[in-house]
């Protein structure tokens, strides 16, 4: 993505980059405008396109400038108001909002609207996008303490108007976001002030705050993370060792990041749920991006569709979250748990994209990349700090002996007789040349000019004792920083314990890390729908009042049903289907379950055992030749089946015994086992009321 240039209409852009004059930046009046036009003219008499590309040919002004200036739009977007800097982890708005902040400082709380306008003049957008960012930075805890109704997170009230709050930096914010010295600025959108490019954080707020921000083409999602442990990560980085960090919510709940990927993957998140008694849960947090408000009504809608056995809602949040659920009668609380976790907002999958601005640029990163990143500018900050203080020190030390020599060897004496600022200059610079080796660097005119600014009061009561400790003072801070430069790492790693130390008790992990058990819509789905089949009607579903095939039922359940011709089919519950009278089973489908079948084709009689397998809803499916006769269905397999033969002149055997259980069991295609082409009155599990056991029976025996 290109940086965008800046123009004059005073829109936000790039305030380090020089406008740049080219051919191509020209004016409505300009005459190129007309040449291409009188070239688009005469390119579409020849074309005879119609559309407007066509008429200005690839390529041609106009199509360039469009090019250029989505480009220029694109880039503002993604850089300067939806995507995170990763050096300071801060979107534009929320840097303006704490440099604004640091520039009001004195201790004491400021009205938000003052906040507001203040940035302003920094910030080329609205005053809502100002105060709803600021509201949200408050919230978090971190930066900002806030003072009055700043909304509730949990409830998803809104803050008060920015007239009645008032906000102040943290002390956390105060010590680890701002140095004037190495900051680097750049003017405002309109030129009037200066603006901080970065701030110089000692804090990894990318990963502490998190970030969400949708840009043109791309889209960042960056979870929170708990301070304790990011500080601590940090330290292992130093110190050359392995560690994890997860994402930590202000709003708790129950989190599975097995699914994490070091920020690349996504993390599911429950609420967290607590039975009472029998009849009573409590939810005592929520997942993030949830409020109780858009739980409840998920509950509710739930509810209604009858995934759900609720008798009763009530909210007692405040600032904690307590909302509490009652069963419906005979139902105990626990059973609603699963179905809680798989028909409502108690759980959700959130994604992690993590997308920030490095270098200008848009680039994805890994948590760890990130982390490492952090670690590494913090070292360089201390560094910096170090080094400035160590040029403080050295000129503070340079100061103190000049002043020393200047009065003790009585060189403010020699310039009583000078009657010119050059003789006055010279007559100084003469005097200090025996002590040149008492200080670090050539004298110049500043610093003759700040001897002479020493009073005469000063040189009067002139304390050589004292004068002394606060030099060995300066030196020994001087050794102590020099020490901390050799050290750095050690030092760094000092500089986050008391960080730990100070801060660390204030954010303890909220969001508790357990593995999830899935719970499927259909196995939570309470079996609240009564299916049965009106045979005397041909209608089946769960809003039919018929006596057979009397099945308690989910929507998400699935039923199986067989025909009296053989055919079969698998469908999702129905409220009212017409199939007619001749189904012959039905019941929720079980690919492993035996059945036990004997049909009738083309004058020949069969048996066979048989499971269903697997099946697709609603698809055609065959247990037997087309035209066939189911004579007998049941599940599981009997020990007998009593056959009875239709009598026909010079029959002999008009009744069998078969032992079904010496068939194998096959697929739902499989023909089976012949058993008679006599025609058969009835196959029965036990001798029917006409069965002779004095005539002739023959015993049927498969091998």
């Amino acid at each position: 993505i290109m940086s965008p240039k800046k123009k004059k209409n005073g829109h936000p852009q790039d305030p380090d980059k020089p406008v740049e004059s080219s051919e191509d930046q020209v004016t409505p009046e300009s005459p190129e405008v007309e040449l291409a036009d009188d070239a688009s003219t005469e390119q579409n008499d020849e074309s005879g396109s119609s559309s407007l590309f066509g008429k200005l040919g690839e390529g041609t002004l106009l199509q360039r400038r469009m090019d250029e200036n989505f480009l220029e739009y694109a880039s503002y977007v993604i850089r300067d108001r939806a995507i995170p800097n990763l050096v300071d982890g801060l979107k534009p708005v929320q840097r303006r909002i704490l440099w604004s902040l640091h520039q009001k400082d004195d201790g004491k709380f400021i009205k938000v609207a003052n906040i507001v306008g203040h940035s302003m003049q920094y910030h080329p957008h609205g005053d809502a996008s100002i105060g709803d960012a600021l509201v949200v930075l408050t919230n978090k805890q971190y930066l900002i303490e806030g003072q009055g109704n700043f909304g509730n997170v949990f409830t998803g009230d809104p803050a008060a108007a920015s007239r009645y709050i008032e906000c102040r930096l943290t002390d956390m914010a105060r010590t680890q976001l701002f140095n004037n010295e190495l900051t680097e600025f750049v003017p405002s959108y309109d030129g009037r002030n200066k603006e901080p490019v970065c701030l110089p954080s000692k804090l990894p707020l990318l990963l502490m705050l998190g970030a969400e921000g949708i840009a043109v083409g791309l889209s960042a999602k960056i979870l929170p993370h708990n301070f304790c442990e990011l500080l601590e990560a940090q330290i292992s980085i130093l110190r050359k060792q392995s560690f994890q960090v997860l994402p930590d919510f202000p709003a708790a709940g129950l989190m599975d990041a097995s699914s994490y990927n070091d920020g690349k993957g996504s993390i599911k998140i429950r609420a967290k749920i607590e039975v009472k008694d029998q009849s009573t849960l409590h939810i005592t947090e929520i997942p993030p991006a949830t409020t109780t408000e858009s739980l409840i009504s998920s509950i509710e809608d739930a509810t209604r569709k009858g995934k759900l056995k609720v008798r009763s809602i009530n909210d007692f949040t405040a600032e904690k979250i307590e909302i509490e659920i009652k069963s419906s009668p005979g139902l105990h609380a626990e059973k609603l748990v699963p179905a809680l976790y798989a028909f409502t907002g108690c759980e959700t999958s959130v994604s992690s994209r993590l997308i920030v601005i490095r270098d200008n640029r848009p680039v994805e990163m890994s948590v760890s990349e990130v982390l490492e990143f952090n670690t590494q500018q913090l070292v360089d900050l201390l560094r910096r700090e170090l080094e400035l203080k160590e040029q403080k020190l050295l000129e503070d030390l340079f100061f103190k002996t000049l002043v020393r020599i200047f009065i003790e060897n009585r060189i403010y004496k020699k310039i009583e007789s000078c009657k010119s600022n050059e003789a006055i200059y010279k007559a100084i610079y003469k005097g200090f040349e025996p002590y040149r080796s008492e200080y670090y660097r050539d004298i110049i005119d500043d610093d003759i000019e700040m001897l002479l600014g020493v009073r005469i009061r000063r040189i009067s009561l002139f304390d050589i004792n004292r004068h002394k400790e606060e030099m060995e003072k300066v030196q020994a801070d001087l050794v102590e920083t020099r020490k901390y430069l050799k050290s750095i790492t050690r030092y760094t790693i000092n500089h986050i314990k008391g960080l730990l130390k100070k801060y660390g008790g204030q954010y303890p992990r909220r969001t508790q890390l357990t593995e999830f058990v899935a719970v499927t819509a259909k196995d939570a789905a309470f079996k609240s729908l009564k299916f049965s089949y009106d045979r005397a009607k041909g209608y089946l579903g769960h809003k039919i009042s018929g006596d057979e095939f009397q099945i308690p039922c989910s929507r998400y359940d699935k039923l199986l049903m067989v025909f009296k011709d053989g055919s079969y089919k698998v469908i999702e519950v129905p409220d009212k289907l017409f199939v007619g009278k001749d189904v012959i089973y039905c019941a929720r489908p079980d690919r492993d379950q035996e059945i036990t079948m004997a049909y009738q084709s083309k004058g020949v009689t069969y048996l066979k055992r048989f499971t269903f397998g697997g099946t697709i809803t609603n698809k055609d499916y065959r247990l037997a030749p087309e035209k066939s006769k189911v004579l007998f269905f049941e599940e599981e397999t009997p020990e007998d089946l009593y056959i009875k033969f239709k009598a026909a002149p010079r029959q002999k055997v008009n009744q069998q015994i078969a032992k079904p259980r010496e068939l194998a069991v096959k697929s739902a295609k499989a023909k089976g086992n012949q058993i008679s082409i006599k025609e058969v009155q009835f196959i029965r599990t036990k001798p029917p009321r006409n069965w002779d056991p004095d005539a002739a029976i023959s015993e049927l025996r498969f091998v």
